[in-house]
C-alpha cells in the first residue's frame, strides 16, 4: 500500500483524526499539547497518529494535505488545519460543535451497520 493509500485509509476509519508529534498522553511539541487540549475539551474521543514513528508518513502527509506543518487536524476526511486554527475555532465554540457533529455521526453510522 502506498503512504496516500494509508493516509486515506486512517481518514476513512476515523471521524477525528489528530497526526502530531507524540501522543495525546504525552505530546512531543508544544504545539501538539495545545492541540490536543482544545480537542479533549471538547469532550469527544479522538483518534491520532504519531508522525514522529514514520518518516514516510510524516512526508507524505505535507503533500497530501499541502500544509507543512504538524499537528495536522483532520475532522470527517477534511484538514481543519493546524494549531492556531484549531485554537482559534476552539474559542470561537465552533470546534466543539464540528467535534459533536462528526462523532455523533460516525455513532449513527456505526449503530447502522451494528
Amino acid at each position: 500500500m502506498d503512504i496516500n493509500e494509508t493516509i486515506k485509509q486512517q481518514l476513512d476509519s476515523n471521524p477525528i483524526l489528530l497526526y502530531m508529534k507524540g501522543s495525546p498522553q504525552a505530546p512531543q511539541c508544544g504545539f501538539s499539547a495545545r492541540t490536543v487540549q482544545s480537542l479533549m475539551a471538547c469532550g469527544e474521543r479522538f483518534a491520532f497518529v504519531n508522525i514522529l514513528d514514520n518518516q514516510e508518513l510524516r512526508e507524505g502527509l505535507k503533500v497530501y494535505s499541502n500544509w507543512p506543518t504538524f499537528p495536522q487536524l483532520y475532522i470527517n476526511g477534511e484538514l481543519v488545519g493546524g494549531c492556531d486554527i484549531v485554537n482559534e475555532m476552539y474559542e470561537s465554540g465552533e470546534l466543539e460543535k464540528l467535534v459533536k457533529d462528526a462523532s455523533a455521526s460516525a455513532n449513527t453510522t456505526s449503530d447502522q451497520k451494528a
